[in-house]
């Protein structure tokens, strides 16, 4: 059984069989409460599948990129639970999620605060571009525009539709990068400086 965790946009969490298939999942998009509800939401998904943390064979969790509070609740959570628990845990960039559920070209979006916003793009789930952060007006999207951050600028982007990354699909995602023999590492991908940094005179 696989724990899958998402914090960087929605608070999103799921349990996998090895095998892809769906045992429970729950969501909550709430920006400022990450910490309060990701234990309750491992929980509650654990309760309905009826499965204690033996049955856990791996964690993946999402790497971002996103603002630094939610996503290191995020990875500090499967870290611990990892140690805690002794068993590997997955890094996966929280974008390829959302680009593994389409089809063809898409453009995925998410808000990086500061008038920017994060954005890769995909061709059949495989990702072509990208991760990087800039100004909306600077994306060259190409087919289908997804995400929360793209809602943000209708201007940019006019016929984005909404997505938020799915942990089911993360390890969709690290199935078939550990499959091919890659390295799923656990580092956050924040693409910039975070806000408060302790650099003095920053």
């Amino acid at each position: 059984m696989i724990l899958a965790l998402d914090t960087s946009s929605a608070i999103a969490v799921a349990l996998v069989s090895e095998a892809g298939e769906v045992v429970a999942s729950r969501s909550e998009f709430n920006p400022r409460g990450h910490a309060e509800l990701l234990a309750g939401l491992i929980d509650q998904v654990m309760d309905e599948a009826g499965v204690s943390r033996e049955a856990i064979t791996r964690i993946v969790v999402g790497t971002g990129p996103a603002p630094f509070t939610g996503l290191r609740v995020g990875l500090v959570t499967a870290r611990t639970l990892g140690h805690v628990w002794g068993i590997p845990v997955e890094g996966v960039c929280s974008l390829d999620a959302m680009g593994a559920a389409h089809g063809g070209e898409v453009t995925v979006v998410a808000d990086a605060r500061r008038r920017e916003v994060y954005w890769a793009t995909y061709r059949d789930g495989e990702r072509t571009a990208g991760p990087a952060v800039t100004v909306p007006g600077e994306v060259e999207a190409v087919g289908t525009v997804v995400g929360r951050g793209a809602l943000l600028y209708p201007d940019d982007f006019p016929s984005a539709v909404t997505a938020d990354p799915d942990p089911v699909l993360l390890a969709a995602v690290a199935a078939r990068l550990r499959r091919r023999g890659e390295d799923l590492p656990t580092e956050p991908l924040y693409l910039r400086r975070p806000d408060v940094h302790g650099v003095p005179g920053a």
